[in-house]
């Protein structure tokens, strides 16, 4: 994996975690989690490390930002259905975390 892709890669790691730490429930935290989980899975468990240090804002800048370095994985190979698919994972997780954060 090259200095860019990683880069990307850690991008979107780090951003979806954020979204789970702070997720409304526990059901929400663990679908941010199975995002994770497939970006992992398509990078073959070689996911560089995350950086919550350098995280601000709040969930919704978090996951715009999440959508745009998931969907730049496509530049670097990834395959562009994983991707998508991916994609929608996280905005089913935003929906649940925004309704359940309304309730």
């Amino acid at each position: 994996m090259r200095l860019a892709h990683a880069h990307t890669l850690a991008l979107a790691r780090t951003y979806v975690v954020a979204l789970a730490d702070h997720a409304a429930a526990e059901d929400v935290a663990s679908a941010y989690e199975r995002v994770l989980i497939e970006l992992d899975r398509l990078h073959d468990d070689q996911g560089p490390d995350i950086d919550l240090e350098t995280v601000t804002g709040g969930s919704d800048l978090w996951f715009e930002l999440a959508i745009v370095a998931i969907a730049n994985l496509i530049r670097h190979g990834v395959d562009p259905l994983s991707v998508e698919l991916i994609c929608w994972m996280l905005v089913d997780a935003h929906a649940a975390d925004a309704a359940m954060g309304r309730g």
